[in-house]
């Protein structure tokens, strides 16, 4: 049977995906993870810590190291899968399976390609998107696909909540693909790369608010990169402004002015936006009534 594995994995989806491999039986003979980051807030499940759990050996570095490529060749694995791992495999890695390398991608491929793309998709405002298992090859999230599944996004939805959809979304292609890969019987479906398209990665400095841009675009942009993230900011009297939360709705001012502190809307490029919770530099995350009270005195114009 076609069942040694390695993995490469990190976060809520290689959690979830490696829990259902071994709920199916596979032999998971090494993972590859990560350290966490002293500075990302660590919101989700350990993969180092499942690891332990079920005995399997793990090395919080990267795959594509010589050392780490010889203890791949040693086990001879039958499959190499990603699932969220954070470092480029390099080819010479993807070779030694027998049957292929495999990874997870958070989006209805081949749109969203490259990093990020669960929070590309809520700030672009798109309403559905998925997870895909492809077979891995040098360039990027472009070798053929075993099995997708798409997820509605909502208006209201955060990156976060998209993110819980797309993890689940894995798990059950996982479950569906996992069988037929080992039993020699899955399909691979050619990626047109024609039809999607590449984002980068983000920084948080990337969430500055352009008060110029629509109510709607800026409210995609701050549920995109809100809790668990960084958050989209602007700026009040020279003060950092974290906008964790905001809805937009009818009306129109100069972008950025400050209309009305109950409710507290702000003008935009075309609509108003309602601020519901606001952070200033060094201050606790607060409602619009208590944001305006302290700040009343600059409530003129957010830039």
């Amino acid at each position: 049977m076609n069942n040694k594995l390695v993995v490469c994995a990190y976060h809520n989806v290689g959690y979830r995906c490696i829990t259902e491999l071994l709920r199916q039986g596979a032999e998971i003979a090494l993972i590859f993870t990560h350290e966490d980051s002293p500075t990302e807030e660590i919101w989700f499940s350990s993969v180092r810590e499942l690891a332990v759990q079920h005995g399997i050996q793990y090395i919080t570095g990267d795959i594509s190291l010589p050392e780490n490529i010889e203890r791949v060749r040693q086990i001879a694995p039958d499959f190499i899968f990603s699932f969220y791992y954070r470092n480029m495999i390099k080819a010479e890695v993807l070779e030694i399976p027998r049957l292929g390398a495999l990874n997870l991608h958070g989006s209805y491929l081949p749109r969203y390609r490259g990093r990020v793309p669960v929070n590309w998709a809520v700030i672009n405002g798109e309403s559905e998107t998925g997870a895909t298992l492809h077979y891995m090859v040098e360039k990027p999230d472009a070798g053929d696909i075993v099995d997708q599944q798409k997820v509605p996004i909502e208006f209201s939805d955060t990156a976060h909540d998209v993110f819980g959809k797309v993890t689940d979304a894995a798990v059950q292609v996982i479950a569906r693909a996992w069988p037929l890969l080992r039993d020699g019987c899955a399909p691979r479906i050619p990626m047109n790369l024609a039809e999607g398209n590449y984002c980068g990665g983000r920084k948080p400095a990337d969430g500055r608010i352009d008060w110029s841009r629509s109510a709607v675009q800026i409210h995609n942009l701050i549920r995109g990169v809100t809790h668990p993230y960084p958050g989209a900011f602007t700026f009040l009297a020279d003060r950092i402004v974290i906008i964790w939360k905001a809805w937009p709705v009818e009306g129109n001012a100069g972008p950025g002015q400050i209309v009305s502190k109950a409710p507290l809307l702000v003008g935009t490029g075309d609509g108003l936006l309602e601020l519901r919770s606001l952070q200033a530099e060094g201050a606790a995350e607060q409602g619009p009534e208590e944001f305006a009270r302290q700040h009343s005195s600059a409530m003129t114009v957010f830039v």
